[in-house]
Parts: structure tokens; sequence; C-alpha cells
């Protein structure tokens, strides 16, 4: 039975999944960035949580990533249309169906990565805080 934290990073991934990029989740860059971009979620940290008595529950603010990746000529109108449709994603179900408390994007931190012989990379990393409570850290 997956823990808690495993299935909201599932159903993360899961959603992105259903955006037009391709998305990944934990695996390195590829050589071919698609046309309508790439995103890999990486696990992230789920930090020291929070923890109240009795009943006995962990509260944790978990930061995980996801890289955005868009190459061409037009990389800046590609690179705002992907991290649009990330945020739409993410607005339309805060809760990922129930799973977790509330998910929240925040700002991308982009950076332009010249390739040579190639068109240029326009990437960010865009942090994820997922806001979930456990019974048992493992769990």
């Amino acid at each position: 039975m997956p823990t808690s934290r495993e299935t909201i990073l599932a159903a993360l991934h899961a959603r992105l999944s259903a955006l037009p990029a391709t998305a990944l989740r934990g695996e390195g860059l590829p050589e071919r960035v698609p046309a309508e971009g790439l995103l890999i979620l990486r696990d992230g940290e789920p930090g020291e949580p929070e923890v109240t008595l009795s009943p006995l529950r962990y509260h944790y603010q978990h930061r995980a990533e996801i890289e955005a990746v868009v190459q061409g000529t037009d990389r800046d109108a590609a690179f705002d249309t992907l991290t649009a449709r990330i945020a739409a994603a993410l607005a339309a179900d805060r809760t990922l169906g129930g799973l977790c408390d509330w998910v929240e994007a925040g700002a991308p931190r982009a950076v332009d990565l010249p390739i040579e012989g190639a068109a240029s990379l326009k990437a960010a990393v865009v942090p994820v805080v997922l806001h979930y409570s456990t019974a048992d850290q493992l769990a």
C-alpha cells in the first residue's frame, strides 16, 4: 500500500501528465525537448512536520519541484504558455481529489540555457508546496 506522500506525488504527476507537455517524474533531462515542452516532477523534501496530539497527526508542508523546459525560436511565449497551464492545472483542484489539504505553486525561477548547435532552452524550477497530514511519519 503506497504512503500518503507517494499517493499525493503520484496524483500531482497524473495532473501534470494531463497537460500537452511531456511529464516525467524523477528522470534526467532527455536529449530532445518535445515541441509542447517538458515537465519533470522532483519529489523534493517533506521537511520537519508540525505535530499535534490526541489524535497524533504530523502536518507537512512538503516542497516538491517541477522543472519546466521549452526549446525553440519563440521560447518566451512557449514558456509563458507552459507555466500558465501548470497554474491552471493546480488551480482546478487544490486538494488533488481530497488527497491533501492544499497545493500551492510558487513563482518560477527561469534561466536561458544555450545549447551548442541547437536552439537555446528556457527552463525554470517551479516550487510546489503540498500541505497534508498523516498519522505516521512513514505512512
